[in-house]
């Protein structure tokens, strides 16, 4: 009889795993063409996309993507307020932009937020060296490395679009110039360190990547304006030596002589 009752007990243990393993898959089901991501909201009202989670300590790591070099955030734990479990459609192949096409929308980036299209192209290659799929240690994303929380803010809603990221990217390097009267160190430092610590050491902070990054942007500026400039000063020191020579071609050509009338001779 015990070894009944054991049995028993056994097959009940055994059938209530299995439905509970059940229960836990149905809640993991996806509906075809679907992913299951989750937003974490913040005490700050803004939500933080990601994968999955690790609570670490006092700091939950939000993992952006199911791939752990996709790049993670930590946030304190007591700042979220809530993780809802969302189902969205997979995101398209991975996106990859030319030159041609980044150079198009820098243009049209410039144009809309006013901001020298050197500089955004000089932004660019400093942080992610051109790469769409570019992801920081610290979660920063894409071509202009837009951290998820400053992304939400400016309306981006997928960083890894190269479009939707040098938008969002350039309008909030316009603000920085703004918010530092076209300080061109200032605001840069701003982008790679945040503005708290621009106001807390009242310029540049005394971090070495900050000061790296600001003389590395401002230098590859300056080195394409300078080019630029040689450039045109080529064009227009060709055009003027090539006025020259004409000039002085059409003052050293001999004149035509005229021809002398000819005359009959009576015989």
């Amino acid at each position: 009889m015990t070894v009944l009752n054991g049995m028993l007990t056994l097959f009940k243990s055994g059938l209530l795993l299995v439905v509970l393993a059940a229960s836990a898959w149905a809640a993991d089901a996806v509906s075809p063409g679907m992913q299951v991501v989750y937003d974490a909201t913040l005490r700050n009202g803004f939500t933080i996309r990601h994968d999955h989670q690790e609570k670490l300590a006092d700091v939950t790591r939000l993992y952006l993507s199911a791939d752990p070099a996709g790049g993670f955030v930590d946030v304190p734990t007591q700042e979220i307020v809530s993780v809802d479990r969302l189902e969205v459609p997979l995101p398209p192949p991975m996106q990859t932009a030319t030159r041609e096409e980044v150079d198009r929308w820098v243009n049209s980036a410039s144009d809309q937020h006013n901001v020298d299209p050197d500089l955004i192209r000089s932004v660019i290659k400093a942080e992610s060296g051109f790469n769409t799929r570019a992801v920081s240690p610290k979660g920063a994303q894409g071509l202009m490395q837009l951290m998820p929380t400053t992304a939400s803010q400016l309306g981006v809603k997928d960083a890894f679009v190269p479009s939707e990221n040098i938008e969002g990217g350039t309008r909030y390097l316009r603000d920085l110039l703004v918010l530092y009267n076209n300080d061109m160190a200032k605001a840069l430092a701003a982008y790679n360190a945040g503005p708290q610590r621009v106001a807390q050491y009242n310029g540049v902070p005394p971090y070495r990547e900050t000061h790296a990054y600001v003389a590395r942007v401002i230098k590859d500026f300056n080195r394409t304006k300078l080019a630029a400039r040689a450039k045109e000063n080529g064009k227009t020191t060709a055009a003027s030596v090539k006025t020259q020579k004409a000039q002085q071609a059409k003052q050293t050509k001999p004149r035509a002589q005229s021809a002398k009338p000819i005359t009959s001779v009576a015989n």
